[in-house]
């Protein structure tokens, strides 16, 4: 509308000879000129991040956040719009220097590598006459898992399972007593020893050893499930599972075989195998 006006006004203006049209005219394009400088001035300089879970999982939420941070001296930036993975994240306002964080809900389809290359930043500012955009790179990698389904433990572990644990050296709460400590504060109630507490006039709390249980290696092709993708699934669910009652666990994919361990590094690691396995 602003732009009809202005060349309604300029063909009226050399079609009359009117001087005062065409001072209104030269105002008018003046004042377009002005805030198309400050409105691209507006996004430049704005640096941007993500932050995303360590686990992304197919078909499940995950939450987002965009950091777009001003990393101009001199000039505040204005109602701001982040355009990413068909979602956007406003920014009213960003001081010089200044970091702000918003923050969306947003559904990975496929499992698999993703790479989320660029972003797209935004404004109406000064007038909102002109939207100003420019699109800067992100370059993030990530994986996302197979979603996890419900499965069971296959047959052949279950003997395992219920053959009892191990008692390991490293400190846990579910093994044997090791030694006798003071209370720091951080220790559950349950490892309080009263007994000795009330003896020595202080609380004393009972460290006890970790406990470990026989290694299991989940074979993919024995998985329940009548697709590659619910095979997948039934694994993660049985990995993070076991993992997280601290047994070890390793993963055989056709020829490959990844030896059992029961770390969080090593939970991530069988996650990403599943999710890429057929990727290639």
């Amino acid at each position: 509308m602003y732009i009809a006006i202005t060349l309604f006004l300029g063909f009226a203006a050399v079609n009359t000879g009117n001087n005062l049209i065409f001072l209104i005219v030269a105002a008018l394009l003046a004042f377009m000129s002005v805030s198309g400088v400050l409105g691209w001035l507006n996004i430049r300089g704005m640096q941007l991040r993500l932050d995303l879970p360590d686990e992304i999982y197919a078909g499940l939420e995950t939450l987002v956040t965009v950091r777009l941070a001003n990393g101009r001296r001199r000039l505040a930036s204005f109602l701001l719009r982040v355009r990413l993975l068909e979602q956007t994240a406003d920014f009213d306002i960003l001081g010089c220097g200044e970091e702000g964080s918003n923050s969306f809900i947003f559904t990975f389809r496929e499992r698999g590598e993703h790479l989320i290359a660029e972003a797209e930043i935004a404004s109406p500012f000064p007038i909102n006459f002109f939207v100003r955009s420019r699109r800067v790179a992100v370059n993030r990698r990530l994986v996302v898992f197979p979603a996890p389904l419900s499965a069971p433990l296959p047959a052949g572990y279950r003997a395992a399972e219920r053959s009892g644990a191990v008692a390991d050296q490293a400190k846990g709460y579910e093994g044997e007593v090791a030694k006798i400590n003071d209370y720091t504060g951080a220790e559950p109630l349950k490892l309080v020893h009263w007994r000795l507490s009330a003896k020595h006039g202080e609380l004393k709390v009972k460290e006890l050893t970790a406990t470990s249980r026989e290694p299991v290696v989940l074979d993919l092709a024995a998985m329940p499930g009548r697709s590659l993708e619910e095979k997948l699934s039934c694994a993660v669910f049985l990995v993070n599972l076991l993992i997280r009652k601290n047994r070890p666990v390793g993963l055989k994919l056709r020829e490959r075989l990844l030896p059992p361990a029961a770390s969080r590094d090593h939970r991530l690691r069988l996650l990403s195998e599943l999710a890429l396995h057929g990727k290639n």
